[in-house]
């Protein structure tokens, strides 16, 4: 498929003749159609899978080695990519310009609609040299219908600076697939709402980036178990769960676990090694510096 294709084409554009009397429906027949449509989501990415676990096993490896997570995208799939990005710092204590996102048309463009951002491919470019992509990184280009010229030329600028690219796209034999190392295609079909790619297609685009950022800490050591242990413990909430963390896995009471991660300026991996281990906040800084920061073999080592 390339840009000149008609846009009637895609699936994302197509209209389904069950919804044909959309506007006639009442409340709970509209609400209990979109379920439905939303439900075959999850199976569209299960689908999926066999193109995005080779992809983030190899951004993995990237970041493992000093690289950054990039996602670019303009309208809806922009703003998706914004969400998911600004989660990681508060989430696994990243530094924003670890994982962050592009979006067409600027910050701006988050609140305040600048569709035509998505058709300047010189701009796209840009922006990847702006944000001086090299080898390590891996830039993920997102766009709903596969065509977009401004995630679309990001994606061809950073593979020509060798980064690992990713083009997750919601239609098939896409030119974004045709751009990327690793074309990720998740065929969600037509919208409720026809053309609303902020529907099916952007539920889609959120479960695979959630895929992208979540694994991708995890494989950096960013968790033990299930538990979030580089969580920034900010407001009352996160500091309960960090009291609830430090406390199942070091297997001792909320009331020390509490007090412990008072006096370990509410780190939750210190807390653990003083906890689990007997250490002193210096002996457990230590040994999580030597473990390269990853609790688990912190909590394994002698």
């Amino acid at each position: 498929m390339t840009l000149d294709d008609d846009l009637a084409d895609l699936a994302t554009e197509a209209s389904n003749p069950r919804y044909a009397e959309l506007d006639r429906m009442s409340v709970a027949e509209i609400a209990a159609a979109m379920n439905e449509a939303d439900a075959t989501v999850p199976g569209a990415v299960e689908r999926a899978l066999p193109q995005i676990v080779p992809a983030i096993e190899a951004a993995s490896e990237r970041m493992s080695r000093g690289g950054r997570l990039v996602y670019v995208g303009a309208g809806t799939p922009g703003r998706i990519a914004v969400v998911d990005a600004s989660e990681c710092p508060p989430t696994f204590s990243t530094p924003p310009e670890l994982v962050f996102a592009i979006m067409a048309g600027g910050a701006s463009a988050i609140v305040t609609p600048t569709e035509g951002a998505e058709d300047d491919a010189d701009a796209g470019a840009a922006a990847i040299d702006e944000a001086r992509i090299g080898p390590l990184d891996t830039v993920i280009g997102i766009a709903s219908s596969g065509r977009t010229p401004y995630v679309i030329a990001a994606v061809e600028r950073a593979r020509e600076l060798g980064a690992l690219t990713v083009g997750l796209s919601c239609n098939v034999d896409t030119a974004l697939s045709a751009a990327a190392e690793f074309p990720i295609e998740v065929a969600v079909g037509p919208e409720v709402l026809t053309g609303s790619t902020r529907l099916k297609a952007g539920t889609a685009q959120k479960l695979v980036l959630n895929m992208f950022s979540t694994i991708v800490m995890v494989r950096q050591g960013k968790t033990y178990g299930s538990f979030m242990v580089d969580l920034k413990p900010t407001n009352h909430k996160l500091r309960d769960r960090a009291v609830r963390m430090v406390a199942e896995i070091a297997g001792v009471p909320r009331e020390r676990a509490a007090a412990t991660l008072d006096g370990n300026d509410y780190d939750v991996k210190t807390s653990v090694l003083v906890l689990a281990r007997g250490l002193s906040q210096s002996e457990a800084e230590a040994r999580l510096a030597a473990a390269g920061g990853r609790l688990r073999p912190a909590m394994e080592g002698a």
